[in-house]
């Protein structure tokens, strides 16, 4: 799908260590089949919930009788609310009910709860139910949430619980949350006022979900000793602990969570819901419970990418630089804010318009509102493919209002060398500059495009991330020479165990293949953030570094009193006890290991990383990169042909280098997915399209060749200078298709996806 292009500077990004071809530790038992999910795992008298839900958007309960649904054949429990203590739960505000005890906020919402021996037992009960809802208005837009008399969905919201401290203040009850951002001057509006030039646009974009090819599935009982255990596919297990502890009142010693090997995330797996209400139907029981969710449950009712509007304000000067801009952007949080992490409960990164380019004055505002609709959710760089789309357009559409050439325009505003970006961040060594002069070079940017043929780019400046919390990883090393590595680390299929191994081999200059994984839960593992925010190969890595570092210095301790003939100057290097002086193999690691060990009592070591080792200003606090796009426009269809598609990045060291690819060009049919085509539709506050083929996810067959160059960097603050990959390329695909379509047929599109249908009608409106 994709080729690659030579480094843009002298010295490799790839270590010598990392040179050989990789092999994934997961791959053979997932090509085989044998991984084992979360929805494979069972019990001995395992039993199936099943849930009654809302259809209605907004509606109050006037009354359920389960009476009918309880005496049905092999029926354990019907739980409603009342069983439940007004359970609430969520990653950071636990504003979503376990059971909705008298007002449904969305279709979808869970009213009661079955659990019987076969699925299809609970379900036949969950249809028995007898329930009288009283539809109520609904409201379906952010916008009509916040008008003066519109109706409060969480009127009790000010007592929920809350998972980071005190909760903010916010300007309405229907506003999930608020992030705001100001620099510069005092009264922004006195700079738009005396700027030659002010330019005002508009954008949306819809809901997509996240479409990993694994369901939510969770497996909960309690042991003889009280504990709770739960298995999940959820892939932060330490904060599931803790908010099912919260939200349940269980002291976390007597919760464990295992996660196993999950089947895709996208940010859709660090959201859990079935988990809650199988405890209750466990304690109801006395019984394993088993949940696992359809599909088209999926798409309905668990967490989506926010649908956006987004209005952007700048003001230029006659030399076409950015003097101030201006950002309203409102997300629409749906239902319930559950699915969000972050304590200012909205999507992340909602205030990226311009985060590489050179502003002085900003005003921008992030909010998620509640409504009657699909909770939204964390999805694959979070408020940041929404916040680009806008950003990055607003800024092609002044370019060209100016008459000035997109990239040049960019040039001349983007961030460079003690520079701060809009956001008001200091990057060491920022490349956009660079990338932007390499795509110009590598499209032929300053020759004409092909007739009938438009260009655009746009610009990707993401965090390396950085979770809260230390991460820790055990090892324990036997006297056969075998290491383990212990953790409580999910693989959601991006091959963070086989980057550890790597990095771990590579610091103690061990073999690979010596180095296995001890899956372990909550209460065994050590403790991590778990998986996500473009953090492992950063944090993990440092870790697992850290880890080789401390079982170096545990044999140099003991090499003199287990050798005592050994030089003075022995070190581990490519598996083997040499001597530094001579370079002189003196032993293998196996047998080494079996002189320092004692059989029956394997060496225990540990290694952390703590983010507060990563000061701001270190070298590789983002990545960079540029793409463009060469499109063609079918007047006829208003079917968009990509052909050509390049992607200048900023990398750093490369653990991976197949896994680094396969995350750029994985993120690459993402973006093409959010541009051309993807859209969970929702009518009235009903999900329309419950299925991955009606919300047109990309194929293979969708994505077009894609050229990767890849320009060396100074070293980031991973283990032997990794930065990160994972967000990198789905951002400013979709900015950029839309710019090139402008630049084809001088139609600008501003709301997201742009189907065949949406062009065609713009260029009907045109005439």
């Amino acid at each position: 799908m994709s080729e690659h292009a030579a480094p843009a500077s002298p010295g490799p990004s790839v270590v010598a260590a990392f040179r050989k071809p990789e092999r994934r530790i997961d791959g053979p038992d997932k090509v085989t089949g044998r991984t084992r999910y979360a929805g494979d795992r069972t019990l001995p008298g395992t039993l199936w919930a099943a849930y009654l839900v809302s259809t209605v958007p907004h509606g109050r309960i006037r009354s359920i009788d389960t009476g009918k649904a309880r005496a049905m054949p092999g029926v354990h429990a019907v739980l409603t609310a009342a069983d439940t203590n007004g359970a609430r739960y969520g990653r950071v505000l636990l504003d979503r009910p376990v059971l909705v005890a008298d007002r449904v906020l969305f279709v979808g919402d869970r009213i009661a709860a079955v659990a019987a021996d076969t699925l299809e037992q609970a379900e036949a009960a969950v249809a028995a139910i007898e329930l009288d809802l009283e539809e109520l208005p609904a409201i379906l837009d952010p916008r009509d949430a916040l008008t003066e008399g519109a109706p409060i969905l969480h009127p009790d919201g000010a007592g929920y619980g809350f998972m980071a401290g005190v909760r903010a203040s916010l300007p309405h009850p229907n506003v999930q949350g608020r992030l705001v951002k100001k620099r510069g001057a005092e009264d922004i509006e006195a700079v738009f006022a005396t700027a030659a030039y002010v330019f005002d646009h508009e954008f949306t974009t819809p809901r997509i979900p996240h479409g990993y090819m694994e369901p939510h599935a969770t497996l909960v009982w309690i042991d003889e000793a009280g504990i709770v255990r739960v298995v999940s596919t959820n892939k932060s297990p330490g904060k599931l602990r803790d908010q099912m502890a919260k939200a349940l009142g269980i002291p976390p010693a007597r919760l464990d969570v295992d996660t196993g090997p999950i089947g895709g995330d996208f940010g859709g797996k660090g959201y859990s819901v079935d988990e809650f209400v199988c405890y209750f139907l466990a304690r109801a029981t006395g019984r394993p419970i088993k949940s696992v969710t359809a599909y088209s449950d999926e798409l309905a009712a668990f967490n989506v990418r926010h649908a956006a509007r987004m209005r952007l304000r700048s003001a230029v000067d006659e030399h076409g630089r950015l003097l101030a801009h201006q950002a309203r952007m409102v997300f629409d949080g749906g239902a319930y804010a559950a699915a969000k992490p972050m304590p200012h409960v909205t999507p992340a990164l909602g205030l990226a318009t311009l985060t590489g380019y050179r502003v002085p004055n900003v005003d921008l505002e992030s909010i998620a509102v509640y409504t009657n609709t699909v909770p939204g959710g964390h999805m694959r760089a979070p408020g940041e493919v929404q916040a680009s789309f806008a950003g990055e357009s607003h800024l092609d559409m002044i370019a060209r209002e100016l008459g000035m050439d997109p990239l040049d325009f960019r040039l001349r505003n983007v961030i460079r060398d003690e520079d701060e970006g809009a956001l008001g961040d200091r990057f060491t060594g920022p490349r956009a500059a660079d990338a932007f002069e390499r795509l110009r070079s590598e499209m032929g940017w300053d020759q004409p495009a092909a007739a009938g043929r438009g260009r655009g780019i746009a610009l990707c400046t993401m965090h390396v991330g950085t979770a809260m919390g230390a991460w820790n990883l055990g090892l324990r090393l036997g006297a056969d020479g075998q290491v383990q590595v212990l953790t409580g680390m999910p693989d959601q299929g991006a091959g963070q165990s086989t980057l550890i191994r790597r990095i771990l081999a590579a610091t103690a200059s061990i073999d690979e293949d010596r180095i296995t994984f001890v899956k372990q839960t909550t209460l065994e593992a050590p403790v991590d953030p778990g998986v996500g925010g473009s953090w492992v190969t950063h944090m993990a890595g440092r870790a697992a570094a850290q880890l080789g570092e401390h079982l170096r210095e545990w044999i140099d301790e003991r090499v003199p009193r287990a050798l005592p003939d050994a030089p003075s100057s022995t070190e581990l290097r490519d598996d083997h006890l040499v001597d530094s002086a001579t370079g002189q193999p003196l032993l293998g690691f196996t047998e080494l290991a079996r002189r320092l060990v004692a059989p029956e009592e394997p060496v225990a070591l540990s290694g952390s990383y703590s983010p507060g080792l990563h000061a701001v200003g270190e070298p590789g606090d983002a990545d960079f990169a540029a793409f463009g796009v060469e499109v063609s426009v079918d007047p006829e269809t208003g079917v968009i042909t990509i052909h050509d598609a390049v992607l200048v990045c900023d990398v750093g060291i490369i653990v991976n280098p197949v896994g680094h690819a396969g995350q750029l060009e994985g993120g690459f049919a993402f973006g093409i997915g959010t541009a051309l085509m993807e859209e969970l539709v929702v009518e009235q506050g009903v999900v329309v399209g419950r299925t991955l083929g009606e919300t047109k996810l990309p194929t293979i067959r969708d994505v077009p060749p894609l050229r990767i160059v890849l320009m060396d960097s100074q070293a980031g603050p991973g283990a032997f200078g990794a930065k990160s990959s994972g967000e990198l390329s789905n951002s400013q695909i979709a900015p950029a298709i839309a710019n090139a379509v402008a630049d084809a047929i001088g139609v600008r599109i501003t709301d997201l996806p742009l189907t065949p249908e949406r062009v065609l009608k713009a260029l009907v409106a045109r005439g």
